[in-house]
This record gives structure tokens, sequence and C-alpha cells, in this order.
């Protein structure tokens, strides 16, 4: 007797090299957003949120600007992962893979954050309610992006933060160093994973401040289209 419920087709898994091309260019986006929102916004981090701790306790001891925008970046980044864990619940009951609409939203959140950004120029001060408005979309896009990246793209080496990865890559490394080590083989393969999104999210923090200081916020179209991109080759 047939099956009542049709069984759902699987797509194929993805390969290595696109998950570290896939993880490279995530890094890429959020060391390129996250110094874009250091220079426009007064010393707002977007993807690294609880580097925002430290600038509040700086600001406190200086000028105060811009602290009003760094206390409600956390509570927005709880609400952006929040919504992103919800939205996934609500893909897979559906039998949607969430890759691709999640890519989309950060997409959108991005472009919001784009267009807020050019009609809040000029930017002159941190407390704002444009200027506050315009790193809040930005740190929403980015709550997304680390949201993604522990819910449906666990198997990326961390693209947000590189602390992390920096710290096992130079354990890797002293590990390959040692003679007669027995780890080298997970050493090798760790390195492969992280090191890509290291220097992505290197050189995405270098082109970031570089377009920035050129291009004011249009610098956000590249990260735009790599999202758009990475959207269009998910299986």
């Amino acid at each position: 007797m047939p099956s009542e419920t049709a069984a759902t087709p699987t797509a194929a898994p993805p390969s290595a090299h696109f998950l570290i091309l896939q993880g490279s260019l995530l890094a890429f986006v959020a060391g390129y957003v996250d110094v874009v929102g250091f220079a426009a916004l007064f010393g707002l981090f977007t993807a690294h949120v609880t580097g925002n701790f430290v600038m509040i306790g700086l600001e406190l001891a200086g000028t105060g600007q811009g602290v009003l925008a760094k206390l409600l970046a956390l509570p927005t980044f709880v609400l952006a992962v929040a919504a992103t864990k919800l939205a996934v619940s609500a893909l897979t009951r559906r039998g949607v893979a969430p890759v691709r609409p999640l890519l989309l939203a950060q997409a959108v959140l991005l472009l919001a954050f784009m267009v807020a950004g050019l009609l809040a120029l000029p930017i002159q001060s941190a407390d704002a309610p444009a200027t506050i408005v315009v790193g809040l979309i930005g740190v929403a896009a980015m709550g997304v992006q680390n949201a993604k990246a522990r819910i449906v793209l666990s198997e990326h080496a961390p693209t947000t933060i590189m602390t992390g990865n920096t710290t096992q890559i130079v354990i890797d490394v002293v590990e390959l160093l040692s003679p007669g080590s027995a780890q080298k083989g997970a050493a090798r393969t760790r390195l492969r994973k992280m090191v890509p999104p290291l220097c992505g999210f290197a050189i995405g923090a270098v082109l970031g401040a570089l377009a920035f200081s050129f291009l004011s916020f249009w610098c956000v179209v590249p990260p735009l289209l790599i999202l758009l991109a990475l959207a269009v080759m998910q299986r």
C-alpha cells in the first residue's frame, strides 16, 4: 500500500570546496560590514556585537557619544537571532531548505542598511535618531548571519568573530610543527577549514575601510552582490 506522504527530496550535499568558498565569502562580508559600521557610526560594531561593550566603557569615560546605539545593539542582535531561529523552524516544517531564504533576508537587511545610511548623510552625531536606526539595521543584518552560521551552516568555521579561529590556527600550526604528533591529519583538516575565512575577514575589513572612504554607504553594494550570488548558488 503506498505511503500517504511523499518522501521529501533531499539535495545533494555541497562539496567541501564550495563550503570553504561560501564560508570565506561570508567572512569577507562580516569583516567588510563591521568596518563600514565602525567607520561610519562612531565605533559601532555590527558583526562583533560584544565589542560594543568595550566601546561603551570607553565612551562613558570620555565623551559619551553613541552610548545609546551601542546599548540597543545587543537587544537588536538578540531579536535578529531569535527571529532567524523561528524562521528556520518554520521553513523546515514546510520542507524548505533555509539557507537561501536566510541569505536573501540578510541581503534585504543590508540593502536597508545602505539606503538608511545614504538617507542619513551627513552623519554628524552618534546620538541622532537616524544614526541609531542605521546602526541597528546593520546589527540586525549581521545577527542573521551569526544565527545562520550556528543553526544551518554549522559545518563552516565561524565567519563573524575571528578570535576563536585565530586561536585554533595557532594551536594547529604548533601541532604540525611538533615532531611525532599523532594529530597532524586533524590539524591540517582544521587549517584548511579555518584559514580561508580568516583571510576573507581580513581582506573584507581592509577593502571595506577603503571603499567607505571613497564611496560612503554605496560601498555596501559588493557584500549585497556576494549574498545574492551565494543565494543563487544554493542547491
